[in-house]
C-alpha cells in the first residue's frame, strides 16, 4: 500500500508537484527556503477536503444520508429566529415528493415522515441549526445485487467509482433522488420565509413529458395556482395535456423503459434587487441550483434558446409606468432578471430532465472488474422523474431566492434606501408573519 501511494501525486503538496515518497525520503526533503505552516501536522497536510453536500451562503443547507441507509435529511443553518415552524410545514412538500404516489412513479412505499430534531422551541425557530430527519423504512438492498457487479448505463455508478474508488451500491447511495428529501424539507422553510416576508410565491409544473409539449399560452403565470398543478398525477395544470402526458409515460412504463421531460417554474412577487453582477448573477445561481438536481440536462430562463431567433427590437422588454407609479416591462422575455438582478417581474425558468437511467430492459455494460456484460436492472424506479421533480425544483429556486434575499438585506439595507430608485424588500408582509415577541 505504501509503495503504491508513493507513486501518486499529492494534491496538497506545498509546491503542487511533490510526491508522497519524496516527503518520506531524506535525500528529497523540501528546500530550507520553503516555509511550511508551523502548526499543521503531516496528517493534516495529507487531508483531502470533501465537498458537494452544502448549498447557500447566508441560508446554508447541508443534506445527508443514502437511499438505503438508516435515513436522510438536512441541517439548515442561518434560518432567522422567531419563524413559526413545525413538521407540518415541511410535510406538505415531502408528500408531493414521496414515492408510491401513482402508477407513473416508483412503487417504493415510504411515508417520508419528517422530524425536527433541533433548532425549534415552542413552535418558533431559535436561530440555531435546524436538523430534519426522515427514516428509510422500505429498503430492498437485494434488488441491487446485479448492480454491485455491473454499471448501469448513464447512471452515476461508474463515475462514483472513478472518483472515490468505493460507492454505496444499494439504491445508488448519494446519487439517488432520495437525497433530495433534505432539499425539499429545507425548501419548504425557505418558501415560508419568502412568502411571509415578501409575499413571494414559487410554483412549478410539468410542461413536457416525452414528446408531449404543453403550449406556453395555455398557462397564465399571473393566476396559476397550486390546486391546478396538483389536480392530476403528472402535475400539468392543463387537464387535456395532462392526459396526453400520462398516456405517453404509461406507454413506456409497461415496456420497462423510461422517458424524460421538462419542469417549468415561476416565482411571483420577487423583490427587486436580488442577485449580484458578474459571477453571482441570479440566473447563474438558479442554474447551478437547478442543475444540481438528479437527472437534469438543461436550463433555460426567460426566452431561453428561442430568444436566439429574435432580433434585438423583437426581444427587448420595453419599460413603462404602471397605474401605481412603478417601473414595469411590457413583456418579460428577460424572465424577471436583467444584468443578473431581479427586476420585479415574474421569474420563469425551465429545467430539462433526462429519461430515468435505471430501466428493466436488457442493456450492454461493463462490470466493475472490467469485463463486457449485460444488465437487467431490478428494483423500483420512476418511468419518468418529472412529476416528482416538481417540488424539488420549487425547493431549489426557494433556496436560491432566500439566500439572495438575505444577501441583499445584509449589503443594501443597512442604511436608508433611496426611495426615488429603490423599493423596500418587505412588500407584502402577511398577517401570519406578525409574530408575538
Amino acid at each position: 500500500m505504501a509503495s503504491s501511494l508513493s507513486t501518486k501525486h499529492f494534491l496538497g503538496a506545498p509546491d503542487g508537484s511533490a510526491r508522497l515518497g519524496s516527503l518520506q525520503s531524506p535525500q528529497m526533503l523540501p528546500s530550507p527556503s520553503l516555509k511550511l505552516p508551523a502548526r499543521r501536522s503531516q496528517s493534516r497536510r495529507l487531508e483531502i477536503q470533501a465537498a458537494g453536500s452544502t448549498y447557500g451562503t447566508y441560508f446554508r443547507v447541508t443534506t445527508f444520508g443514502e437511499s438505503h441507509g438508516g435515513g436522510v435529511g438536512c441541517v439548515i443553518d442561518g434560518c432567522p429566529p422567531r419563524l413559526p415552524l413545525s413538521e407540518a410545514d415541511m410535510q406538505v412538500d415531502l408528500d408531493r415528493r414521496r414515492p408510491g404516489q401513482s402508477r407513473i412513479t416508483t412503487p417504493r412505499k415510504e411515508t417520508d415522515t419528517c422530524k425536527i430534531a433541533s433548532g425549534v422551541a415552542d413552535g418558533l425557530t431559535t436561530g440555531s441549526p435546524i436538523k430534519v430527519e426522515v427514516p428509510n423504512t422500505d429498503q430492498r438492498g437485494h434488488d441491487y445485487n446485479e448492480m454491485s457487479l455491473a454499471y448501469r448505463p448513464s447512471h452515476a455508478d461508474a463515475t462514483y467509482d472513478f472518483k472515490y474508488g468505493v460507492r454505496s451500491v444499494q439504491g445508488g447511495g448519494r446519487s439517488s433522488a432520495r437525497e433530495t428529501i433534505g432539499r425539499v424539507a429545507a425548501g419548504a422553510v425557505a418558501k415560508k420565509i419568502l412568502k411571509q416576508y415578501a409575499g413571494t410565491e414559487i410554483l412549478a409544473y410539468v410542461s413536457q413529458a416525452h414528446n408531449v409539449v404543453l403550449p406556453e399560452n395555455l398557462v397564465d403565470h399571473e393566476t396559476l395556482t397550486l390546486d391546478q398543478i396538483e389536480s392530476n398525477i403528472v402535475r400539468c395544470p392543463n387537464p387535456e395535456y395532462a392526459e396526453k402526458m400520462i398516456a405517453a409515460i404509461d406507454a413506456v412504463r409497461v415496456k420497462g423503459d423510461s422517458v424524460g421531460g421538462v419542469v417549468t417554474c415561476i416565482a411571483r412577487n420577487v423583490p427587486r434587487g436580488l442577485g449580484s453582477p458578474v459571477f453571482d448573477k441570479l440566473e447563474a445561481e438558479l442554474a447551478k441550483a437547478a442543475l444540481s438536481l438528479p437527472a437534469t440536462k438543461g436550463f433555460e430562463f426567460g426566452s431561453g434558446f428561442a430568444g436566439t431567433f429574435m432580433t434585438g427590437s423583437e426581444h427587448n422588454d420595453e419599460f413603462y409606468m404602471d397605474e401605481h407609479g412603478r417601473i414595469r416591462t411590457k413583456t418579460n422575455r428577460s424572465g424577471g432578471i436583467q444584468g443578473g438582478i431581479s427586476n420585479g417581474e415574474i421569474i420563469n425558468l425551465r429545467i430539462a430532465f433526462k429519461p430515468t437511467s435505471t430501466i428493466s430492459r436488457k442493456q450492454n455494460t461493463v462490470s466493475r472488474d472490467k469485463n463486457d456484460t449485460e444488465l437487467i436492472a431490478r428494483g423500483r424506479h420512476d418511468p419518468c422523474v418529472v412529476p416528482r421533480a416538481v417540488p424539488m425544483v420549487e425547493a431549489m429556486v426557494a433556496l436560491v431566492l432566500v439566500d439572495q434575499l438575505m444577501a441583499q438585506y445584509a449589503q443594501c439595507m443597512l442604511f436608508p434606501i433611496n426611495p426615488a430608485l429603490q423599493e423596500p424588500l418587505e412588500q407584502r408582509k402577511s398577517e401570519e408573519a406578525q409574530i408575538p415577541l
